[in-house]
């Protein structure tokens, strides 16, 4: 079988189902430097240029920096840069898949070898966009680093040398700033990356014509993205895909048909500069992107920290299993659309039409069978997620309704049960379900658990809620702390599943 590259394109013998490269794909200049080559990077952004450019819409690739130095370049020289890419599971509450050979990407360049040919990109006149993905620590201040080194050491020093490179040989010119935009998964990355720059630029007395260049021709973009893209496909999975499409690829992935890249920028030069923009409803440009971060911190991820607990305890292993079970489903519906939908929009800035909608989707993304996501994974730092994403649901919902959530209040219930757990050899902390045997708890708060868990349940729930340092304030709304307990004392003596349907039953006679 011949491995995926221009000479087997050029044979045109691939099954009609795929999506093929546009003939001239090779010609598309370089528009795009990309710090990373994450899966996310290839299932997200280039997935949006790659769209764009069969639609002959944007009509430019990517040249990606390989910053770390572990793992190699060759199956994408091997591979002109091409991959395919398997879009699978639900949309709209239907099975879908989508097959297509992304060739956004003209080259991959590790920084450790290529530094001076990277920068040598500063030089073309049609590359004006900045994106990265370089893991949360990615984008912080190294005091030692030097944009002189080749290459310097930290991401924002690669940065600043780039750019700094392209403002002397463009003569300080306006129009050869660039859009920036992080995906790194912190809060205001864009805002907080010019801010290191920025700070880069004054410790290396860089002129104040460039920082004045820097501030006023370059956009730094905050954005948020959203995208399962679990990576190379299971083994098996991966041989049978090559069978059925008649070539080898060793950099096919997966990803979810969920997507959502949302990008701050209020001036309209970002707009026409991302051209690629307009393709896609997946890809949304707005001045203010607060709103997109609020419904999936609640609707997504509160949902998940909700519901993690109660599956765990209940025997169920995966999502996706969660929701071939009627009792689980039953609860996660219920609680995303009666409760925590509701409590959104009454916070003001989203429309119960724009809640709905993302609520829907979430469930689709919930539904999807092909892909494994663990419930005692999302348990992860179970505490702070808590804290993060649900103590304004459950304090909104009291406000906007003057009644306990009922289900939230069972999620927060199944928090504290799962958190009963005692340290073992190995200085690890595991929980215990009977019949089902143990599981590990991931949480800084366990130590202080194990403790709290020797007092009676009722002083136990009183100490928690009304514990400032895991919340930031008490939850002792009147109500709430009563129906934690009640909800405690049945799931220690009952059965999980039995107590959900009771909990929902009881929610849809409120409703009713």
């Amino acid at each position: 079988m011949e491995r995926l590259n221009n000479k087997f394109l050029q044979k045109g013998t691939l099954p009609a189902e795929i999506q093929a490269p546009l003939a001239n794909w090779q010609e598309l200049p370089v528009k795009v430097i990309q710090f990373g080559t994450g899966v996310l990077l290839r299932g997200l952004p280039e997935y949006f240029i790659d769209k764009a450019n069969r639609q002959q819409v944007f009509n430019g690739r990517i040249v990606v920096v390989k910053s770390t130095s572990s793992g190699k370049t060759d199956s994408f020289e091997e591979q002109d840069g091409l991959y395919t890419l398997r879009v699978k599971g639900i949309d709209k509450g239907e099975e879908i898949e989508e097959i297509s050979i992304n060739s956004s990407i003209k080259e991959v360049l590790a920084a450790s070898d290529h530094w001076n040919e990277i920068l040598r990109y500063a030089e073309e006149p049609e590359l004006r966009i900045v994106i990265s993905n370089t893991t949360e620590v990615g984008i912080t201040y190294d005091k030692h680093d030097k944009i002189t080194l080749s290459p310097p050491h930290s991401y924002p020093a690669k940065l600043l040398a780039f750019l700094y490179k392209r403002f002397q040989y463009f003569g300080g010119d306006k129009d050869a700033g660039m859009v920036i935009l992080p995906t790194e998964l912190i809060s205001d990355n864009g805002k907080k990356l010019k801010e290191i720059i920025i700070q880069l630029a004054e410790q290396h007395q860089l002129d104040a014509v460039f920082l004045q260049w820097l501030q006023e021709a370059n956009y730094f973009c905050n954005t948020l993205v959203d995208r399962i893209v679990p990576g190379k496909l299971p083994f098996e999975e991966h041989q049978k895909m090559e069978m059925r499409l008649g070539y080898q690829d060793e950099l096919m992935i997966m990803a979810e048909p969920f997507r959502l890249w949302a990008i701050e920028a209020d001036d309209p030069k970002v707009a026409e500069i991302l051209s690629f923009s307009t393709v896609d409803d997946g890809l949304i440009i707005s001045a203010d992107i607060r709103k997109f971060k609020e419904l999936k911190l609640r609707l997504l991820n509160g949902t998940h920290t909700f519901s993690c607990g109660l599956a765990v305890l209940a025997g169920c292993e995966t999502v996706k299993a969660a929701m071939l079970d009627p009792v689980l489903t039953s609860f996660i519906k219920n609680l995303l659309m009666e409760e925590i939908v509701p409590t959104v929009v009454s916070r003001g800035g989203i429309e119960t039409k724009e809640a709905v909608v993302f609520a829907e989707k979430v469930l689709d993304r919930f539904r999807n069978q092909s892909l494994d996501h663990k419930w005692i994974n999302i348990t992860l730092n179970y505490t702070s997620k808590m804290e993060m994403r649900n103590v304004a649901l459950i304090k909104g919902f009291h406000e906007a309704f003057g009644t306990v959530p009922e289900l939230m209040a069972l999620g927060f219930a199944a928090y504290l049960l799962f958190m009963k757990g005692k340290r073992s050899i190995d200085n690890t902390y595991k929980g215990y379900i009977n019949d089902k045997g143990y599981y590990t708890i991931n949480d800084e708060y366990a130590a202080l658990f194990e403790g709290l868990w020797h007092k009676e349940p009722a002083l136990l729930v009183e100490t928690v809620l009304n514990d400032q340092n895991l919340w930031k304030e008490k939850l002792n709304f009147p109500g709430f702390q009563e129906k934690v307990l009640h909800y405690l004392n049945l799931l220690r003596n009952n059965s999980v599943k039995k107590i959900i349907e009771e909990a929902v039953n009881k929610k849809k006679r409120k409703s009713a």
